[in-house]
């Protein structure tokens, strides 16, 4: 039985914190989020953290961090799935009753014994049904026992599913699969199934992994007469070199991301065109995506994922925010590598610095390295290619222009440009010679903001002073 179309539509993030949450997992959870958004309905997170083993509260925490972070927040409490172990045996005895399940007793030895007779016919290895029906009361008695699924046993299964389209395996690949283990913990096949059901949820948008789970999934709806979701199977997220993705290509945390100096608007941004497209737009806001977002716009090969793109992506964003947003993520940024706080007319002078600084940089991390200039302390350290400018000619025309703006009336970006413009035509050089030793006296690189606006923010006595402890002897 298929959802009513009335319905109102849900969705589901489910992650298992064995780990952060990873580039895939993080757009698979964009998927939901803007398809419940976009269809006024609910998006819901569940932690499937039945694997106590693997399962930790410190990546329970990362995934839930990391979705704040990318802003991507859920209705209602989040589910935890070791929580309703109780409602999963339920509804496996429920089968039971039912009788579209049943007890098995086959042994360890006999199901060793079961694959390698598969294995010797070349047959694929699959449970061969010996205690489908077969009389319980053959079975030692307090002999332990698994509950499986009567799954069917002829003809086919179809999944309609909203990417992929009609998708159709024989029912002879199926086999009756173990929903409740001997110490009568369900297995994961039938705790995703009841969730998803009591959950309310109408359509599961998922990576196309799953969709072989969605079979045996079938099954257990089928046998509950539950109403079956929308499955949406997305293609998986593959390297610039076409293999799947892993951290060789960038498959890291989105936590790893943040730390590179990402802005969750970029990440979000290039996240959802990647593998999801609307036109030729290429940046797209989370109010747009909201209003665009369909499961008919999900393409049906591998997207790439291609760190420049979102490097260039992110340089957009930081280009476009607003200079008092960004100071709130730069601030700390600088002030971790000073290894102390900025006063408030530091961080005012760094507020005043960023329209200058952003046009450069793609990433947070490079704004605010190129903002501790204003904050290092002299005589400054210089780089090797910082100190080769400042050698020979460059030194005498660091001099000269020292000579320069020591009288300059005006101590504006404009006024000092005009100087040392002047400067550069008296002496028969380009501008660039006197502006590339006067950036390596001024921040010890030579890569930097405009040299006169450089000069207006650091003011005249700290330019002065600067440029004076690079004069040659």
């Amino acid at each position: 039985m298929v959802a009513s179309a009335a319905s109102p539509v849900v969705t589901r993030f489910a992650p298992s914190p064995t780990g952060f949450l990873h580039i895939g997992g993080a757009r698979t959870a964009l998927f939901n989020y803007l398809f419940a958004k976009a269809n006024g309905g609910k998006f819901t997170l569940r932690i499937e953290d039945t694997d106590q083993q693997r399962s930790t509260p410190e990546a329970t925490e990362a995934i839930l961090s990391g979705m704040r972070w990318l802003g991507l927040k859920w209705d209602g409490e989040e589910v935890y799935q070791s929580q309703r172990a109780e409602r999963h045996a339920e509804v496996a005895h429920q089968l039971l009753e039912s009788g579209r399940a049943y007890k098995c007793y086959a042994t360890a030895e006999e199901l060793a014994e079961m694959r390698e007779r598969a294995r010797a016919e070349k047959r694929p290895i699959r449970y061969d049904g010996t205690w489908r029906d077969r009389d319980p009361a053959d079975a030692p008695v307090d002999a332990p026992f698994t509950v499986r699924i009567k799954a069917p046993q002829s003809g086919s299964t179809t999944i309609s599913d909203a990417v992929q389209g009609d998708v159709t395996v024989p029912n002879s690949e199926l086999d009756d699969f173990i929903i409740l283990r001997s110490d009568g913990t369900p297995t994961y096949m039938l705790a995703v199934v009841v969730d998803d059901h009591d959950m309310g949820v109408t359509h599961l948008i998922r990576g196309d992994d799953h969709l072989n789970n969605a079979f045996r999934q079938r099954v257990i709806i089928e046998a509950m007469d539950w109403d079956l979701p929308q499955w949406a199977h997305v293609p998986l997220i593959h390297g610039q070199d076409g293999a799947k993705l892993s951290k060789r290509h960038g498959a890291l945390g989105v936590e790893a991301y943040r730390e590179m100096g990402f802005l969750p608007e970029a990440l979000e941004n290039y996240l959802l065109r990647l593998g999801w497209g609307h036109g030729d737009e290429e940046i797209v806001s989370r109010s747009r995506a909201e209003e665009l977002f369909t499961l008919d716009g999900i393409g049906r090969n591998p997207a790439r994922f291609d760190i420049k793109k979102l490097e260039n992506l992110n340089g957009h964003y930081i280009r476009a925010a607003r200079d008092d947003h960004l100071l709130t993520v730069v601030q700390p940024e600088v002030e971790i590598s000073l290894g102390r706080d900025l006063s408030g007319e530091e961080a005012a002078l760094l507020l005043r610095t960023i329209p200058e600084l952003k046009p450069r940089a793609k990433t947070i991390n490079e704004l605010a390295d190129g903002a501790l200039f204003l904050f290092r302390t002299r005589p400054l350290t210089m780089d090797e290619k910082a100190s080769a400018l400042l050698e020979k000619d460059g030194g005498e025309l660091l001099a000269k222009a020292y000579k320069s703006l020591q009288d300059a009336p005006n101590w504006e970006a404009k006024a000092l440009g005009e100087e040392l413009r002047a400067l550069a035509a008296s002496e028969d050089v380009g501008l660039g010679k006197i502006a590339q030793p006067l950036r390596a006296a001024l921040t010890g690189r030579t890569v930097s903001p405009g040299v006169f606006e450089m000069l207006e923010l650091l003011g005249r006595s700290e330019s002065l002073a600067r440029i004076e402890d690079r004069l040659p002897a």
